[in-house]
């Protein structure tokens, strides 16, 4: 063989290699990002006409997919639109997918590498893979108790709810408001999916958010549960410490005072920290707070979850915040919850569920089981540690017995059901002078044996200002959830 020859056919050669090479790293090693690409054609049209799974609560499918004689053959249908949309989120030809459709779409898509076997035995048979289904944890009878207690509120209530099972970390309820129809942008007519997502977006309230989870308030003063958790957790005070009370307290750097709510002297001057979590008294915990330091009531919102993000089975959490340098008036400001702290809904619930459970904080999750099409379970989430000491068992009895005397003769009173003992903190967090304060409270029950844990924000329910109170917007809501979970 001359040399050009040779030096051609080591060329093709390389050339051949290049091209097995490439696709080797198109099919086995990018597939997986091509594939979930929202400008891939060819897979959103295959995926589209493909029979998706269900997505189940309580034994009936909240998204399902139904037969039709368009070219796409199945329509997703979500058969509770606005109570289940901050959860299932949309399945769109044009706009992809959120919520549950997005983080399980593997196996509602049928795509699964546990499916394999299925995809098989279809092609085979020539007919079209389908979708495994995925059961969540919500409590059907909570959910809707969370969602028509906020829609009790008014027609334009901005707020959310999330109720946990301390002790699994199952999410028993998460409801969002406002919400949204997810059929609208689930939609065969294209035209009009458009223009029901343009609508969207346009609207100030932001409905698509899920505000349980994707965006943080400040606590105001249920994150007191945080502060008292740290000074009952030094060693320095009991429930019976007598601490600072009075109308209003000196604070260092500055000529402005830290004042309770409407004046209050919380009932004398010094007060125990039972009453002082029992009356909500600003000028106790700001005390605590500027005594503590900033690091101890940082170290101690983060074994709660501040700064993390931690929810398994639904994207977008957003982390709570706890202010890096704070000096001391700002320091206790932080100690009631205002200031630059800041909260998800989902975060104060499981700051309720770890005190319910001896301190110890579960990982929260929504997805319960994966089944395959043919009904075999294909996985069952097991509850996970994910704070085995956010607090010890003697402060979390403390700490409840605390909120019991919140609910039975403090702030909670609304929330107090009858033969049962509710352990509760409520909260009115101020925001800015331009926008009404943001309701809040946050229990379990029973007390004794918690079986729920409960956050409920009410963020805008376009009530007077002087009529917003984390008692009289919010810990009825959580009541109801409560009730419906024990089934009282």
């Amino acid at each position: 063989m001359n040399k050009p020859i040779r030096t051609m056919a080591i060329f093709c050669m390389l050339l051949f290699i290049a091209l097995l090479a490439n696709s080797t790293y198109l099919q086995y090693v990018d597939a997986d990002h091509l594939n979930s690409r929202s400008d891939n054609k060819r897979v959103r049209d295959a995926e589209f006409s493909r029979e998706r799974g269900a997505i189940v609560v309580g034994g009936t499918s909240v998204a399902k997919s139904r037969k039709t004689k368009d070219q796409y053959t199945y329509q997703r249908v979500y058969t509770q639109p606005y109570e289940y949309a901050p959860l299932t989120g949309y399945f769109s030809y044009i706009y992809g997918r959120s919520g549950i459709e997005a983080s399980q779409n593997d196996i509602l898509s049928g795509s699964d590498p546990r499916l394999f076997v299925n995809r098989v035995v279809d092609m085979l048979g020539d007919s079209q893979p389908k979708g495994g289904s995925v059961t969540l944890t919500i409590d059907p009878k909570a959910q809707k108790a969370a969602f028509d207690g906020l829609a009790a509120l008014g027609p334009n209530v901005q707020g959310a709810v999330v109720a946990l099972q301390p002790s699994t970390g199952k999410v028993l309820a998460m409801v969002s408001s406002p919400t949204y129809d997810p059929n609208r942008l689930a939609s065969h007519d294209f035209g009009a999916v458009q223009k029901a997502w343009k609508k969207l977006n346009a609207n100030p309230d932001r409905p698509l958010l899920n505000r349980a989870i994707q965006e943080v308030y400040p606590p105001g003063s249920t994150f007191k549960l945080v502060t008292a958790a740290a000074a009952l957790s030094s060693g320095q005070y009991t429930p019976t410490t007598k601490v600072k009370g009075g109308t209003s307290l000196d604070l260092p750097l500055t000529t402005t005072n830290l004042v309770n709510e409407n004046g209050s002297n919380c009932g004398g001057d010094p007060i125990t920290l039972t009453q002082a979590l029992e009356v909500s008294c600003n000028v106790s915990f700001g005390s605590i707070g500027l005594k503590l330091g900033d690091d101890a009531l940082r170290a101690q919102a983060r074994k709660f979850g501040w700064g993390q993000t931690y929810l398994a089975g639904l994207n977008g959490q957003a982390a709570s915040q706890f202010p890096a340098h704070p000096d001391a008036p700002q320091t206790a400001l932080s100690a009631i919850g205002q200031f630059d702290v800041a909260a998800t809904p989902l975060q104060m619930a499981v700051v309720a569920a770890g005190i319910a459970d001896g301190g110890t904080v579960m990982r929260p999750y929504l997805v319960d089981e994966i089944r395959a099409p043919d009904f075999s379970v294909l996985d069952k989430t097991r509850p996970e540690v994910y704070r085995s000491n956010a607090v010890s068992a003697s402060v979390a009895r403390d700490l409840t017995q605390m909120m019991v005397e919140v609910v039975d003769r403090g702030t909670g009173t609304t929330a107090q059901i009858p033969g049962i003992k509710v352990a509760g903190k409520t909260g009115t967090a101020q925001s800015s002078p331009s926008r009404p304060p943001y309701a809040w409270f946050v229990s379990f029950a029973p007390a004794d044996n918690p079986k729920v844990a409960v956050a409920v924000l009410v963020e805008d329910a376009g009530v007077a200002r002087d009529a917003i109170s984390g008692s009289g917007l919010a810990a009825p809501i959580a009541k109801k959830v409560m009730e419906a979970v024990i089934g009282k």
